[in-house]
């Protein structure tokens, strides 16, 4: 039976703990301790686990401590860790523990985006540098607030939008620089790998060893369910934000970068955030537990004229189909950027540029892999520079456009978007779910 997204996501920790990045048995030779940047780590699975390793094996690092609420998973991130740095972070059941130390220079979180907002801001206000996940949060009020802590207290906050940092990526920026796709209007970004259903399944008790009530941290009280946790947590509501925040941050972003760069070499308008979000879409496919839409298009509108005015609007769509067992313009995810005189496709391994005739134009090639990431953000910690997904510039609108399009998905309307408050115009509904009804005590949004 072949493997499914979701095994595979469910699966990924343990194949690059114990596969990839962990069969190089030799030490990292470090720096001296003196230069080395201490870091902690929130969650020890899953992406965090990843983390760990790119982390860990690098010479600049040393991982202080691991936070984790599940103590069973705990110790595979320990013994991770301690293999490539030769040294044997301590464990921790309350990231708090980590925010507190004052050793500890930078914060890495690798936690459900539930868990992303908090553990930001309170390590902004507590002098730390902060690698965290994507989407930077689990809703747009506390995107804002993490970019406002991140400001005020003057913190590098790179968000884990990895792409951003490998060759790959930026080969096809400087491609798009060149003008040769022409005048350049529409650009794509689509998710086509078929996934499983998740089937219904009953409430039950919390795994031994398992803080379920901090695992929940500010969202609602409810039962524990196997569905609502690891793995399966990012198809629901309270804690996730279904496939768009999942993969889709990644498509919209790299197509957000492309049309970023060709706006600036035709001397537009910078992007910014879309003046209108529309989608289209639920659950049209699986009859199943998750909560988010399995099939969506989302058509997000730029600009504020038109071009009898000298402006000229783009337009930037998005598709999910989660049921194909097929890749659409030959990525079964990825990105296009469309002009006049050619396009792009980018996937997750190579970008091609085509002109008319479809003739190769210039191509490149390159993985995904984090490590160029974790090391831009490390050497902004040094330099104070912003790093290549810069949480303010970057990693939050590129956050808001999941956001928005969830929100729309939910609501069934068109929504007008005020960039400079990330408010609906003349929507209630809409607003409403901008962030949470409360934050559940005593996990409250702290004040910037």
């Amino acid at each position: 039976m072949s493997q499914t997204r979701r095994s595979f996501i469910q699966g990924s920790s343990v194949a690059v703990a114990s596969g990839v990045l962990l069969s190089h048995l030799d030490q990292v030779a470090k720096a001296q301790a003196s230069e080395r940047i201490r870091v902690g780590v929130m969650g020890s699975a899953g992406r965090a686990a990843s983390l760990i390793a790119s982390f860990a094996s690098n010479k600049l690092v040393e991982i202080v401590a691991i936070a984790d609420i599940d103590a069973n998973r705990l110790p595979k991130g320990l013994e991770s860790a301690e293999k490539l740095q030769g040294k044997k972070p301590r464990g921790e059941s309350d990231f708090r523990k980590l925010i507190d130390d004052k050793s500890i220079d930078a914060i890495v979180i690798g936690a459900p985006d539930h868990w992303h907002a908090i553990p930001t801001i309170l390590a902004c206000q507590a002098g730390k540098d902060v690698y965290v996940e994507k989407p930077d949060s689990h809703n747009i009020v506390e995107g804002m607030r993490m970019v406002a802590a991140m400001r005020k207290h003057k913190r590098v906050v790179q968000m884990g939008s990895q792409h951003r940092s490998t060759e790959r990526m930026q080969s096809a920026i400087e491609f798009v620089k060149t003008g040769k796709l022409g005048r350049c209007v529409v650009a794509k970004a689509w998710e086509s790998s078929k996934q499983g259903a998740l089937p219904v399944r009953p409430d039950g008790t919390p795994p031994a060893g398992v803080d379920y009530d901090m695992w929940l941290g500010s969202a609602a009280k409810r039962p524990f369910n196997p569905n609502r946790f690891h793995g399966n947590w990012r198809w629901f509501y309270d804690f996730g934000t279904g496939d768009l925040g999942n993969d889709g941050v990644h498509r919209l972003d790299m197509a957000v970068a492309v049309l970023a760069a060709a706006c600036e070499t035709q001397k537009d308008e910078p992007l910014g955030l879309p003046t209108s979000i529309f989608a289209n879409g639920g659950k049209w496919y699986f009859d199943d537990a998750q909560e988010f839409p399995d099939t969506l298009q989302v058509n997000y509108e730029f600009g504020s004229g038109n071009v009898k005015d000298g402006k000229h609007p783009k337009l930037l769509t998005y598709e999910m189909r989660v049921w194909t067992p097929y890749g659409y313009l030959g990525e079964s995810e990825g990105s296009a950027l469309f002009g006049d005189q050619g396009y792009m496709v980018l996937g997750n391994n190579r970008w091609i540029a085509y002109g008319r005739g479809n003739e190769v134009l210039a191509k490149g090639e390159g993985d995904s892999h984090e490590k160029p990431h974790v090391q831009n953000f490390l050497d902004c910690i040094k330099s104070r520079a912003k790093p290549y997904c810069d949480l303010e510039t970057i990693g939050h609108p590129a956050s808001v456009l999941c956001h928005s399009g969830n929100i729309s998905a939910r609501v069934g309307r068109k929504l007008t978007l005020d960039a400079a408050t990330e408010t609906f115009v003349g929507d209630a509904e809409a607003n409403a779910l901008r962030g949470r009804t409360e934050w559940r005590k005593p996990w409250i949004l702290p004040e910037v």
